[in-house]
C-alpha cells in the first residue's frame, strides 16, 4: 500500500515513541487532538480526512492505564465513524495481561474482555510487543503481531562486549522459557532463581559463581522480584549482575527500590514512556520504533513479517 494512504495516529500513552515509529516509516504524524475535560471525560477530533486509509494507532496501555484504554477505544469509535479502510491498533505495552486466566474462583479475565472490548469496537488487527503469555493471541480472532523485543536487548549486550562468561537469570519458574531464549542469543547457559511462596530462604539452580549474570524478565513492575533475585545471585557469588525487561512499568515505589540495588545496568525498552523521575543513572532504553515501523511497513504492503523474528538480524 501506498505510504499516502497510511496514516499513524498517536495518542497521550507514548508519544515519544510514536515519533520514532514516524521516524522509521518516513511519515509525519497524522493530525489529531485529544482532550480531557475537568471530570476525567475525554473528547478527540481527528483534524484530516482519513476516509478509506490504512491507519495505525499507537497507543500503550501503561500508567494510567483506564485512562490510555479509553483514549484508545475513544479513537478507534471516532476513526470507525470517519470511515477509515482499516484500523490497526499498536499497542507496545498491553495492559491488563497478567490477568489472563482464573487463579481463584470469581475471577474475572482481564486480559480477554480487553480483546473482546478492541474487536466490537471495530480494531481490524493489533500489533504489540511481548505480550506477559504468548497464549494471549488466542484471545482475538483478528489478526495479532506479536513482535519480539528479545533479540535487540541481546544485541545490547553483544554490542557492549559482555559475552563472557554470561548466565541468564530466570527470577522464577515460570520465566525459563524467557531466559532460556536470552541464554541462546547469547549462547550462555541459563539458571533459576528458586522462590517458593512463604520460603524466606531463597536459592539458586545453577552456576552463577564468579559470573556475571543477566536476570531476564518481560516486564519490571514492583521491583520486587529483581531485588530477591539480585539478593540470591550475590549469596552464590555472582560477579556482575544486569536486569534485562521488555516493558519498565516501574510502579509502587519500583525506582527508588532498584536505585538502592547493586547492578551494574538495567537494560529496558521504550514500549512505555519513562518520567524522567524514575529514569536510573544506570538505566540503558534501547528503541523498539525501528522493530514497530519496520512490521507497519510490511503489514500494510501485505509482506510477511517473518524476517523480523530472525535472532539479531
Amino acid at each position: 500500500m501506498a505510504k499516502a494512504n497510511l496514516k499513524l495516529f498517536a495518542l497521550n500513552g507514548n508519544k515519544p515513541l510514536a515519533k520514532k515509529i514516524a521516524e522509521a516509516l518516513g511519515v509525519e504524524l497524522w493530525p489529531a487532538s485529544v482532550k480531557h475535560f475537568a471530570d476525567g471525560e475525554i473528547q478527540i477530533d481527528i483534524d484530516k480526512s482519513i476516509r478509506g486509509d490504512d491507519v495505525y494507532v499507537i497507543q500503550s496501555v501503561s500508567d494510567p492505564v483506564n485512562e490510555n484504554f479509553m483514549e484508545l477505544m475513544i479513537m478507534v469509535d471516532a476513526l470507525r465513524r470517519a470511515s477509515a479502510h482499516r484500523i490497526n491498533v499498536v499497542i507496545p505495552y498491553y495492559g491488563y495481561a497478567r490477568a489472563d486466566r482464573k487463579a481463584r474462583a470469581r475471577e474475572p479475565i482481564t486480559a480477554k474482555m480487553v480483546a473482546n472490548m478492541l474487536e466490537m469496537n471495530g480494531v481490524d488487527r493489533v500489533v504489540t510487543v511481548d505480550l506477559h503469555a504468548d497464549q494471549l493471541q488466542g484471545f482475538f480472532d483478528i489478526p495479532v503481531d506479536h513482535l519480539r523485543a528479545l533479540p535487540i536487548l541481546a544485541k545490547y549486550f553483544i554490542d557492549e562486549g559482555i559475552t563472557d562468561n554470561v548466565v541468564a537469570i530466570a527470577p522464577d519458574h515460570s520465566g525459563t522459557k524467557l531466559a532460556r531464549k536470552f541464554a541462546e542469543q547469547l549462547g550462555a547457559p541459563l539458571a533459576i532463581i528458586d522462590a517458593r511462596p512463604g520460603d524466606e530462604n531463597i536459592g539458586v539452580i545453577g552456576d552463577v559463581q564468579g559470573k556475571t549474570a543477566v536476570i531476564v524478565d518481560d516486564m519490571i513492575d514492583t521491583g520486587i522480584r529483581i531485588e530477591e533475585s539480585v539478593r540470591a545471585l550475590q549469596e552464590a557469588g555472582a560477579k556482575d549482575i544486569y536486569a534485562v525487561a521488555t516493558h519498565a512499568v516501574l510502579s509502587a515505589g519500583a525506582a527508588t527500590r532498584l536505585r538502592d540495588q547493586p547492578l551494574r545496568k538495567i537494560v529496558v525498552t521504550d514500549t512505555i514512556d519513562i518520567p524522567e523521575e524514575k529514569c536510573l543513572p544506570n538505566m540503558v532504553q534501547i528503541s523498539v520504533g525501528k522493530l514497530i515501523g519496520n512490521a507497519i511497513e510490511l503489514i500494510s504492503n501485505n509482506q510477511s513479517i517473518h524476517e523480523l523474528f530472525e535472532d539479531l538480524d
